[in-house]
């Protein structure tokens, strides 16, 4: 008899894309992408990450190979979700990276690991993202019609212009895009808790959106070091300069032993 795949194993599979297996990695990445994002943005950094670092990125549900599966919209699920499917790879050390949705979600991930499974993340990497509990400017794209919403998008550089050429194709991704929006939108954490981590918080300086006092808040929410970096460009500033924050990052992880 052919022995039944365990659950965590099955979570792992649907949630977690690996672009390159490492047999005994001395770190795991685990990235989460912005809003609207897929695991597919994260694939080209494993060539600039140390040989022994092996890169997870999470796949959310409702787009690309998860397309027929339901969006989830609420974050306690997803981030509930996440961290069930990590389990399987908590055998080694391990470093969280999120941008913009992304990095509340890693938060939050990160929270869960510590609190129920006892497992620490040796670094949290946040980009793009105020501090949870930071005052945050109402923000209400996912309430809007698709026209206004898409608009909204393509204004902060979360969009490809290309989708809009293509319809049906737009009709296509615009859930996955309202149910990210209607997640973050709607976040307000209780009682912000820090993590037992060093926070390596990234923003970009004509980030209008993001005022940078709020990502400097992030040093509240860490029990370990702090460090704040700022590169040029804006909400999506790591689209350029991908290959700088991929190296602050690899140097980071130098460290970890």
């Amino acid at each position: 008899m052919i022995p039944a795949t365990p659950p965590a194993l099955k979570s792992a599979d649907r949630w977690l894309r690996r672009p390159r297996p490492v047999a005994n990695p001395r770190l795991r990445l685990v990235c989460l992408p912005h809003a609207g994002g897929t695991a597919g943005a994260f694939h080209r950094w494993e060539a600039s990450l140390p040989r022994d670092v092996e890169l997870v990125a999470v796949q959310y549900p409702g787009r690309q190979d998860r397309f027929a599966e339901a969006c989830v919209s609420d974050m306690a699920e997803l981030a509930d979700s996440v961290a069930q499917a990590l389990l399987p790879l908590l055998g080694r050390p391990f470093a969280l990276f999120g941008h913009s949705m992304g990095a509340a979600l890693a938060y939050e991930v990160a929270l869960r690991l510590e609190t129920l499974y006892r497992a620490r993340p040796q670094q949290l990497f946040v980009s793009a993202q105020v501090a949870p509990g930071s005052p945050r400017r109402s923000r209400d794209l996912h309430l809007q019609d698709d026209e206004t919403m898409v608009a909204g998008l393509l204004k902060l550089g979360g969009m490809d212009e290309a989708l809009t050429a293509d319809p049906d194709l737009l009709a296509l991704v615009l859930p996955s895009f309202r149910a990210d929006l209607t997640l973050i939108e709607t976040y307000r954490p209780v009682g912000a808790r820090p993590v037992t981590t060093s926070v390596t918080a990234y923003a970009g300086d004509a980030d209008a959106g993001v005022p940078m006092a709020d990502v400097a808040a992030w040093s509240a929410l860490s029990t370990g070091d702090f460090d704040l970096r700022v590169f040029p460009g804006g909400h999506f500033y790591l689209v350029e300069r991908e290959s700088e924050v991929i190296e602050d990052i690899a140097r980071r992880l130098e460290f970890v032993r």
